[in-house]
């Protein structure tokens, strides 16, 4: 943490004991090293819950907006329905201007007059 050597403890160790006295160096030592584990027990809370916020944040970017997806299709979904139900309702009020061919669906067989291809290929009329 501060890259302390084995000579500056020990000049810190003798200062201290020079300055406390041996009877009051053992209590201050202890006291010293509550604080010193309370000190590294914060820091490591601190940094747990920041990590836990960035997950969270990750997750968050890696699911994205799922409700706003599908509102979005949902809506691509209404205005395409829209527009085939005006088309529709169109053709049904004016049959002459109606497109000549009508698309195919590509579950019909061309050949066999617009019927399903399963129907075709089992032999049922």
């Amino acid at each position: 943490m501060f890259d302390l050597g084995f000579g500056e403890l020990l000049v810190i160790g003798v200062v201290a004991l020079v300055v406390l006295g041996p009877e009051r160096l053992p209590r201050a030592a202890r006291f010293a090293g509550l604080w010193v584990r309370k000190a590294r027990a914060q820091w490591y809370s601190v940094k747990s819950e920041f990590e836990r916020e960035l997950a969270a944040e990750d997750m968050r970017k890696a699911l994205g907006d799922p409700a706003g997806d599908l509102r979005r299709q949902a809506d691509g979904l209404r205005r395409e329905l829209d527009e085939a139900g005006r088309a529709a309702a169109e053709a049904l009020r004016d049959p002459e201007a109606a497109p000549a061919e009508a698309p195919r669906d590509a579950a019909t067989d061309p050949d066999d007059g617009g019927k399903p291809a399963d129907d075709a290929a089992a032999g049922k009329p």
